[in-house]
């Protein structure tokens, strides 16, 4: 086997283990269900970059992706240093921004050095394999739940409809849909047969209507645009993406009439049934619900912000009227988190660089010179689009194992020449090796950094007391903020309560959360600041909270009313809530079990 073999090989092991692993994984430990998915998936696309592009040479035609990277790095670093957001939730996003950035870099190198296409095709069947784990996940969820065991594979929270093992069915979807791609992708380079495609096109479809995702139904259209378009295509590639959509009716009418049968409701059918046969959009929690608060908040904060990552914070303790009463983290719509969190002058310059790498992408691969570079650079630029669409109602790209496989896709497109010539870049460095295995050992360490958040929520024997593992994971570098909330909600030192609260309150505020919040902010004397926490939570109406407003019922008098049964007296803007300094409880919380840190609300 020549050097080259051998570094082909090794690049397919590694995208195989770096697509499929992480979305693979249903092993999870408190409080994070998918942490370790995310750290896997840092680790595994570092090897990547490590054996793609060990010399990586820079070129103009990034810079405008890496210039909006380069933004939101600089808005998250300056949150946290001038603003108010905790270290962790910083250092988290800076590394995952960081790891972006090479995998965009290195992309782009090997395009550039004539290894794109080798680079694709790897990518692709990892993809290709991932998506078919995922099919298989898919099945055993829908069609036979009780093998899901929660470890090799992830029960659904969601009866009748797919989830995966990531847990949410957007994200299934998603990654079915980028096998989709890399299947017709790889099919059009010859390296599987037309057969193959013909059988693996409607379990792949079926699985996505299995996730009842109508984000899965926009990216199929966009499959078949795609197959509309690009005559370049060979002719099967062609009619598979031009039958998904009529694959999807079909396989829609045969999941019903076979739920019909079994008497259950299954995909689509399980999403109808759950939504009282309409869309959902009834539901207080429906996307325009959150969109219309966030353009209240962007109108109330238009230049600069309410600071990276702090959206939740803003918007929960902001008063609106038919509030939703789930707790959200994000807008579920990457321009409207932008703009909340950065404002409008640096969240549109951020959104005219995406455009404009967007553009670049779509010039250069309607260009190539062959055939099977057209393929490659076409398929990987609707990978780009796929999750551009997904970001409009979710975001995907927080997560990093869809974030770095897109900064890959993204820089396999950039890395081709406008034009014979065009592009003069500087000779390569050697950076590539030793950034890729930096940013393996940095997924690697954060799994261990992680163990001290999941030691606070199921302690080993010889752990040490609550106390003492709590005080552990708030110096955490990466995950302070899961101690935090532990200290706030628990029995826990005052000095480390009163940090607790001050730097939760940053991450995703929750009834628990909220309780601890205002009973610290009544104890320590800020009566009526505690009035305005409880009114923000009595606007969610959420069943947990029931026993903490119970009081408010009994009818006892005014005055002997407790402060969470009282009206503010003033205004309180949550940044001066947020700003006060750490208080020190004049009485404990009650003893209660440690409840793990909650998740974003997909």
């Amino acid at each position: 086997m020549t050097g080259t073999d051998r570094a082909g090989a090794a690049l397919l092991a590694a995208c195989l283990l770096s697509a499929g692993v992480p979305t693979l994984l249903a092993y999870n430990q408190p409080p994070s269900a998918t942490l370790l998915n995310q750290c896997l998936a840092v680790a595994l696309w570092g090897a990547v970059v490590a054996v793609l592009a060990p010399r990586l040479a820079p070129m103009r035609g990034t810079l405008p992706l890496q210039a909006a990277l380069g933004l939101l790095g600089v808005a998250a670093a300056g949150s946290w240093l001038w603003g108010m957001l905790p270290r962790s939730l910083a250092l988290q996003a800076l590394g995952l921004l960081a790891g972006a950035a090479l995998l965009l870099q290195a992309g782009a190198s090997a395009a550039h050095g004539g290894n794109g296409l080798r680079a694709f095709a790897a990518l692709a069947w990892g993809l290709l394999l991932a998506g078919m784990l995922g099919c298989a996940v898919a099945l055993v969820q829908v069609f036979a739940p009780g093998w899901a065991d929660g470890n090799w594979i992830a029960t659904s929270g969601l009866p009748g409809r797919a989830v995966g093992n990531l847990r949410q069915p957007n994200h299934l979807c998603s990654l079915l849909l980028w096998a989709l791609v890399a299947a017709v992708a790889l099919h059009a380079l010859r390296q599987l047969p037309g057969l193959v495609l013909a059988l693996l096109m409607p379990l792949l479809v079926l699985c996505v209507e299995l996730t009842a995702s109508r984000t899965g139904a926009a990216g199929l259209l966009l499959l078949l645009l795609w197959g509309l378009v690009d005559r370049r295509l060979p002719r099967t590639a062609r009619l598979a993406l031009l039958a998904a959509p009529l694959l999807y009716l079909l396989v829609w009418g045969g999941v019903a009439w076979w739920a019909d049968v079994s008497q259950q409701a299954l995909g689509a059918g399980a999403r109808l049934a759950a939504d009282g046969g309409g869309l959902g959009e009834s539901s207080p929690n429906a996307r325009p619900n959150i969109w219309r608060n966030a353009l209240l908040l962007i109108a109330a904060n238009p230049w600069t912000g309410t600071g990276f990552g702090e959206f939740n914070l803003a918007w929960s303790m902001t008063p609106f009227i038919n509030r939703p009463t789930a707790f959200f983290d994000h807008t579920h719509n990457l321009p409207l988190q932008l703009m909340v969190e950065l404002g409008l002058p640096l969240s549109l310059l951020v959104l005219a660089l995406l455009v404009v790498a967007l553009w670049q992408a779509w010039r250069r691969a309607a260009r190539p010179a062959d055939d099977a570079t057209a393929a490659a650079s076409r398929a990987a630029l609707v990978l780009v689009l796929l999750v551009a669409i997904h970001s409009l109602v979710e975001y995907p790209l927080w997560y990093a194992y869809f974030l770095l496989p897109t900064a890959l896709a993204w820089g396999l497109v950039l890395g081709l020449p406008a034009a014979a010539g065009a592009d003069r870049s500087r000779p390569p460095s050697a950076a590539g090796l030793a950034a890729g295995l930096v940013m393996t050992g940095a997924g690697l360490l954060a799994v261990a950094d992680y163990q001290r958040a999941v030691v606070i929520y199921a302690p080993t024997d010889g752990s040490g007391s609550l106390a003492e593992r709590i005080a552990r994971g708030q110096a955490s570098p990466l995950f302070a903020h899961q101690a935090d909330y532990a200290a706030a909600t628990n029995e826990a030192p005052p000095a480390s309560q009163a940090l607790g609260v001050m730097r939760a309150v940053h991450a995703l505020l929750d009834t628990r959360l909220m309780m601890a919040w205002s009973r610290q902010l009544a104890d320590s004397g800020h009566l009526d600041e505690a009035r305005w926490v409880a009114q923000r939570l009595r606007d969610f109406r959420n069943p947990d909270a029931d026993a903490f407003f119970s009081p408010c019922r009994a009818g006892a008098a005014v005055a002997g009313l407790p402060f969470q049964c009282q009206v503010p007296q003033r205004v309180h803007n949550w940044r001066d809530l947020a700003a006060l300094p750490p208080l020190m409880p004049q009485r404990p919380p009650a003893p209660a079990a440690v409840q793990p840190a909650p998740s974003a609300t997909q």
